[in-house]
């Protein structure tokens, strides 16, 4: 009989045990199974590159009702928070270093609209992430992994570990395209001189603006109204200035000049002030240099046109500087009507892979 009751409380405990262990792993994967998902969903495309996916909620809107983030280091710490619901505290830091970069947007024989993007840095590994949040659009965009600050061991799609912290990519784009057209790119504007307004309203970074414009806005227009609801803040003692274009055509830099923001029409931004006021033209003479060749295309130009043009002011064909060198680490032809894009790393611009909104599994190697 003893052994009976036993044997009863035994199965007694192992059920409770199970039960618990269920109840746990349950309680665990409400917590982080979209996380998970999306961690799993990173894949290696080619050496320095990634993509991933996301569908559901990555904490925009709790971010932007505890007002925000005003610095780089401000926004890790609650990315941290966020992706380990307080578990564990991360050693990073998101950073970002000076970078010269190109846009121009331009429309085919038919009024297709395209607008391309030269990303020019050191070399460094990138990522392609679509987004599909909860409240807001979906979105590709496009992050340099070198500037989330992880430890020199850090494999983006190596451990779990390593996996998750991958997912603050989303928080770090600079450039991107949502479902409605609209097309947001980050450069920098030509000086030293960093935005950090000051003012009553929640506070942005410059890739943290990026993020909100792809989720909530589907103009130019509205682009520009939803920045104005905010505190800019930059960082990395630079300038920047944001390149924005819709599928109608407009297309606007937005710029911070003495802590004021000042919008300007223009189909060609790279990396000097285009505002009329006595900065206009502050910035190195190869951001002139490209300037002049992309704005001297006139015509129509289509998707193949807009990638020669981006490969006509490429890295590759500047000579580099004592001490520094610089790559196009990635060129991207943006088609806001049809919500594709093509794009092009380390300027190889032989081999591209198609990045599609409205497919599950938006990248396809070309």
């Amino acid at each position: 009989m003893k052994k009976r009751n036993a044997k009863k409380v035994l199965c007694w405990v192992g059920g409770g045990l199970a039960v618990l262990l269920i109840l746990f792993a349950a309680g665990a994967w409400s917590m982080f199974g979209t996380f998970i998902t999306a961690a799993n969903s990173i894949e290696k495309l080619e050496d320095g590159l990634y993509a991933m996916e996301y569908n559901g909620d990555y904490g925009l809107d709790a971010f932007l009702e505890q007002g925000g983030a005003s610095s780089d280091s401000a926004l890790a710490n609650y990315l941290v928070g966020y992706l380990s619901h307080g578990f564990y505290k991360i050693e990073s830091d998101v950073q970002t270093g000076a970078f010269g970069c190109s846009t121009i947007c331009t429309t085919d024989a038919h009024g297709t609209v395209f607008f391309g993007r030269n990303y020019d840095w050191e070399e460094c590994r990138a990522i392609l992430v679509h987004t599909i949040p909860d409240n807001g659009y979906e979105s590709v965009s496009t992050c340099c992994l070198d500037f989330l600050g992880f430890s020199e061991g850090y494999a983006p799609d190596g451990s779990m570990m390593d996996r998750m912290q991958t997912l603050a990519a989303i928080y770090v784009p600079l450039d991107g395209m949502n479902e409605k057209g609209l097309v947001v790119a980050d450069l920098m504007a030509g000086d030293n001189e960093e935005t950090h307004q000051q003012t009553d309203k929640p506070d942005l970074t410059t890739t943290t603006a990026i993020r909100l414009l792809l989720d909530r806005a589907a103009t130019v227009d509205e682009a520009v109204d939803l920045l104005a609801q905010y505190d800019m803040n930059s960082s990395i003692g630079s300038a920047h200035h944001f390149s924005i274009a819709d599928a109608s055509g407009k297309s606007v830099v937005v710029e911070y000049i003495g802590g004021e923001m000042h919008v300007t029409e223009t189909k060609v931004v790279t990396n000097h002030y285009l505002t009329d006021c006595e900065k206009q033209g502050a910035g190195s003479e190869q951001s002139h240099i490209r300037f002049d060749t992309l704005v001297a295309h006139t015509g129509s130009a289509g998707e193949m046109d807009v990638r020669d043009l981006l490969e006509s002011v490429a890295q590759k064909n500047y000579p580099q500087t004592a001490g520094s060198y610089e790559k196009t680490m990635w060129s991207i032809v943006y088609c806001p009507e049809g919500r594709c894009a093509d794009f092009y790393f380390a300027e190889n611009y032989e081999h591209g892979y198609g990045l599609l909104l409205h497919e599950k599994g938006g990248f396809v190697k070309r």
